[in-house]
């Protein structure tokens, strides 16, 4: 009897559900022990990340100059001194600009809340509305400006401590970022051969395969989605220039920036545009909806399939579920890597199933040939 019961899978699955459980309820008391080492990566997460950003965007001109007979050392300090005239061309000509737009638009803020305010309550004054006395309702939201303001303030001084903190994770990564960028491009050709030496002998060259497959698949998102956005913010500000809107740069901005989010990118960049103009031009609102539009279809149909293409192969309605679940776990942080990580987790997994397929197509080959072996021994 006990015997049989040892050889169940139920007593077999019984066992590793109660040992995965009872390490589950280990790990949540001593999680003291992880804290440093959550620390630890939580620290390096933030300039690693952007460096890593940098790296698929400048490594192609690192080799491009590299084939004009450059050694790596040279191309990567030009490179840093491009990177370094960008920044400096941003910090005086872009930043002021924004800055001034922003200024005016925050002075401008409460004509546009005033606006707002005055066409809820002639919507409540509409015939339909009479008979649920929307405006008494309106009152107690109390959405005048002044409101909205003291609520800002108020919640701006309770998390003074976040902001000062923030201010000093944002000076920590300034100094680090650059030095990781420097080795990430001095020594990246170095990863996969390193890696090699502690690969075993059968499995070497398709995991070289694999991690070929998951760099091409990172630089080919990131360099197509930093293209994708300097399209979208350079043509929607000409559009929003020429249509005659009010901060068009700092629309247009936005809108590059929130292209960075696939599907819903266009509709949250197109949003203060829409916000800010439709109350009191509500046609302007509509000319800066065709502008989106005819921006988005030359993205769709001109830059995304020639930079990007197909490297993803990602469903449209998995993309959005991706960035409903990773909105959730991380905020605005997992709905931008949310879809990148998703097609490196894809990558690994459908690597595995391969490596499991053709094992079994080897598995049978060799029994087929032993089988044909031992057939032709009997013969004899």
């Amino acid at each position: 009897m006990f015997e049989k019961l040892k050889q169940s899978k139920l007593m077999f699955w019984s066992v590793e559900l109660l040992v995965l459980a009872t390490l589950v309820w280990v790990s949540t008391k001593i999680n003291f022990l992880f804290e440093p080492i959550g620390t630890f990566f939580s620290t390096l997460f933030a300039p690693v990340l952007i460096a890593g950003f940098l790296y698929y965007i400048l490594n192609p001109l690192v080799k491009l100059l590299m084939k004009l007979k450059l050694k790596r050392i040279y191309a990567i300090i030009i490179v840093f001194v491009l990177l370094l005239a960008a920044i400096v061309l941003i910090l005086v000509s872009v930043i002021p600009s924004l800055a001034n737009q922003l200024s005016s638009l925050a002075s401008s803020i409460p004509d546009v809340f005033k606006s707002i305010e005055d066409w809820v309550y002639q919507m409540a004054a509409l015939p339909i509305f009479k008979d649920l006395d929307l405006t008494s309702y309106i009152e107690q939201l109390d959405i005048s400006y002044g409101n909205i303001i003291q609520q800002f303030l108020s919640g701006l001084s309770s998390s003074l401590g976040s902001i000062v903190s923030t201010v000093a994770s944002t000076t920590i990564v300034i100094f680090t970022a650059p030095f990781i960028l420097f080795y990430m491009l001095k020594d990246g050709d170095r990863l996969v051969p390193g890696i090699q030496k502690f690969m075993p002998e059968k499995r070497k060259a398709d995991i070289v395969n694999l991690l070929e497959q998951l760099d091409k698949t990172l630089s080919s998102y990131i360099s197509g989605q930093a293209i994708e956005c300097l399209f979208v913010g350079t043509f929607t500000i000409i559009g929003y220039s020429l249509i005659g809107v009010r901060y068009a740069f700092l629309f247009g901005v936005i809108a590059g920036l929130t292209n960075l989010i696939p599907y819903l990118g266009p509709y949250l960049g197109l949003a203060p545009a829409v916000f800010v103009t439709v109350f009191n031009e509500p046609f302007k609102a509509l000319l800066c909806c065709i502008v989106v539009v005819i921006v988005q279809q030359l993205d769709g149909n001109v830059i995304y399939p020639n930079v990007i293409g197909k490297t993803l192969k990602i469903h449209p309605l998995t993309i959005i579920l991706i960035l409903l679940v990773a909105g959730n776990l991380a905020g605005l942080l997992g709905i931008f890597l949310g879809v990148p990580f998703y097609a490196i987790c894809r990558t690994i997994v459908l690597f595995i199933i391969e490596l499991v397929q053709r094992g079994k197509q080897e598995e049978r080959a060799a029994l087929v040939l032993e089988s044909a072996a031992e057939t032709k021994n009997s013969g004899q």
